[in-house]
């Protein structure tokens, strides 16, 4: 069975990351969507709320399930037995980051004898545009998000920036 595991912080989960994900479960028998949780960065939704709007909007896709992880990838790949990552890759900035990060992850699993292949897909062009932060953005002055994620996530952030529903 070819698994893998689709990382981030999906804070929030948006229609660019189901792009993501809807195309790579035709990649893998089962794709895991694992939400970090980083102390160090500040999110606006808690682990719990993003794993439910996660779950709220893959509905329908059998080969799926949700987790949540802290520390880095590939401890998290070797607990989980998984050898793929996959990432999203929107334009060049996103593609010299996931790049490094790629090569990162692949010298540390090679440091503790684990494989490590990260598996880039590009987007959409429908979807492109969308980033967590712009949608976070234009949910905190109100603006209307229902293009760029899904009711549970524009609700969540709603009521994060202590907005009755956007415009």
């Amino acid at each position: 069975m070819k698994r893998a595991v689709y990382a981030g912080s999906f804070d929030p989960f948006t229609y660019g990351h189901r792009d993501i994900l809807r195309r790579a479960t035709a990649l893998f028998d089962e794709v895991i969507v694992a939400v970090l949780h980083n102390p160090e960065k500040r999110c606006c939704l808690p682990v719990t709320r993003r794993m439910a709007i996660i779950e709220d909007s893959i509905k329908g896709m059998e080969n799926v399930r949700v987790s949540s992880f802290s520390g880095l990838l590939v401890d998290y790949l070797r607990k989980e037995d998984i050898h793929f990552c996959i990432r999203g890759v929107r334009n060049g900035i996103d593609m010299d980051s996931e790049m490094q990060t790629a090569h990162i992850n692949h010298q540390l699993g090679s440091d503790m004898g684990y494989a490590v292949e990260t598996i880039a897909l590009f987007t959409s062009p429908e979807t492109s545009y969308i980033s967590g932060s712009m949608v976070r953005q234009i949910a905190s002055f109100g603006g209307d998000v229902t293009s760029y994620a899904s009711p549970e996530a524009q609700k969540a952030l709603y009521e994060y920036y202590h907005i009755s529903e956007g415009r």
